[in-house]
């Protein structure tokens, strides 16, 4: 678990995924859209994916990919970042990490 929440404290937007999720890919392109470039950790891809995986998943996450973390902050999976962003409370959540204006 100090593992993930070293990674998720190392920049502003972070993205634990999974290189063949679709779900994972429709929040890296809502990002992008956003104008958000978040630090993407692929689990399928680090030798401790498995270990971080699990520790999301005692975090709270229902599913371990996608998990977002906005400034070093467990913010959820799909569903939570989707509601977040329809609600209108994703974008002042992002704000500070905007590239684009």
């Amino acid at each position: 678990m100090d593992k993930v929440i070293r990674l998720a404290s190392e920049k502003g937007v972070v993205l634990f995924s999974k290189s063949s999720c679709c779900l994972c890919y429709a929040v890296k392109i809502l990002f992008q859209e956003l104008g958000v470039t978040p630090m993407v950790h692929e689990l399928d891809q680090d030798p401790e994916g498995r270990d971080m995986e699990k520790a999301l998943m005692r975090m709270g996450c229902n599913a371990p990919v996608p998990a977002v973390f906005i400034g070093g902050k467990l913010v959820g999976s799909t569903n939570e970042v989707m509601s977040l962003h329809l609600g209108g409370g994703l974008l002042p959540m992002l704000k500070p990490y905007q590239t684009l204006c």
